[in-house]
């Protein structure tokens, strides 16, 4: 009986992407014949159909997803090995290291990790206003890795080539005018902003609009959001003169404004730890990931009223945890 081969497993995963097979010859250089041959190969080996035919193209049956899904892993496997074994060939002199993020707030604490811990010329970094964004400059390899926030969609664009961690799901607190009497509050209830005017980035920005919107439903509400700013003094100014927002939970309360957390922390966003399985970070996602945690944890301080909600809360956070952990910090 033949054996699988990696032509195979590409083959299989270029008819799934192309949704044809007629395309997925002439993206891997093969004549149409040649790749039917291949496929009936893998479902002799297999013991099934992996496509179903269509007008609309060729569908992976339920054996096929299976099928398809390993053989990514598998080909991402073997893409790491080379890359890590390109990388011990080399002069040993080590490449930059170009690093995305969407805005954080502790995005200079771990540039300055992975310079400590990372082998590499230099950090290079790309700061971009959102996740989509940043997430197609590390498909295409213009970034070796990136923090972004997990946005409405993301499981359904290309993640092909990456590793991808959640790094924690964040609460986000709300930014009040100093003035405002819910600031004497340890926690506001978000309900309670129901009538107030919101700042909120572009809706083009906003990866969770639709977790924002059901959130404030189950509060009674529907948020006003009506200044659409991406800029954080301007922002933090209209807040000072009468607006809410939300507010990263690191940020740190004056200039007339206060930060205070929302009572059952309502509203939380998931921060994703990407890295590419080529370039100067492959086989080092470990190393990444504790370098992250380190320096999420170095900001807590900047708001004792989240240094206060992380302890009280540690099984939010059990990913940061762990790494440190293993990382002996």
């Amino acid at each position: 009986m033949p054996e699988l081969e990696l032509r195979h497993l590409r083959a299989v995963c270029a008819i799934s992407e192309e949704g044809s097979l007629t395309k997925a010859a002439i993206r891997l250089g093969l004549t149409q014949p040649a790749m039917s041959a291949q496929l009936r190969t893998v479902e002799r080996i297999v013991g099934g159909q992996l496509f179903d035919r269509t007008p609309g193209g060729s569908v992976p049956t339920d054996l096929g997803k299976q099928v398809v899904g390993t053989a990514r892993l598998v080909l991402d496997e073997v893409e790491q090995l080379v890359s890590l074994a390109k990388e011990r060939t080399r002069d040993g002199t080590p490449g930059p290291l170009i690093v995305g993020g969407v805005p954080t707030l502790f995005f200079g604490h771990f540039v300055e990790e992975l310079r400590r811990h990372i082998p590499c010329s230099e950090v290079r970094t790309e700061i971009m206003p959102g996740g989509s964004d940043l997430l197609e400059l590390l498909v295409n390899g213009q970034v070796h890795l990136g923090v972004l926030d997990r946005f409405e969609g993301m499981e359904r664009r290309e993640l092909r080539g990456l590793e991808i961690r959640r790094l924690i799901s964040e609460p986000q607190f709300v930014a009040l005018p100093d003035w405002d009497p819910l600031g004497e509050q340890e926690e506001v209830e978000l309900g309670r902003l129901a009538d107030r005017d919101w700042v909120s980035p572009p809706d083009e920005l906003v990866g969770n609009r639709l977790q924002i919107f059901t959130v404030c439903a189950e509060a009674g509400f529907t948020p006003r959001l009506t200044h659409h700013v991406n800029e954080a003094s301007t922002a933090r100014s209209l807040v000072a003169n009468g607006a809410v927002s939300f507010a990263l939970p690191q940020s740190r309360s004056g200039d007339g404004i206060i930060i205070r957390p929302l009572r059952g922390a309502p509203l939380m966003v998931d921060l994703m730890l990407a890295t590419r399985r080529e370039g100067p970070a492959a086989g080092r996602a470990h190393d990444v990931f504790a370098c992250a945690a380190r320096a999420y944890r170095a900001v807590l301080p900047r708001n004792p009223g989240y240094a206060k909600w992380w302890a009280e809360n540690p099984h939010l956070h059990p990913e940061i945890d762990a790494a440190l952990i293993l990382a002996g910090d």
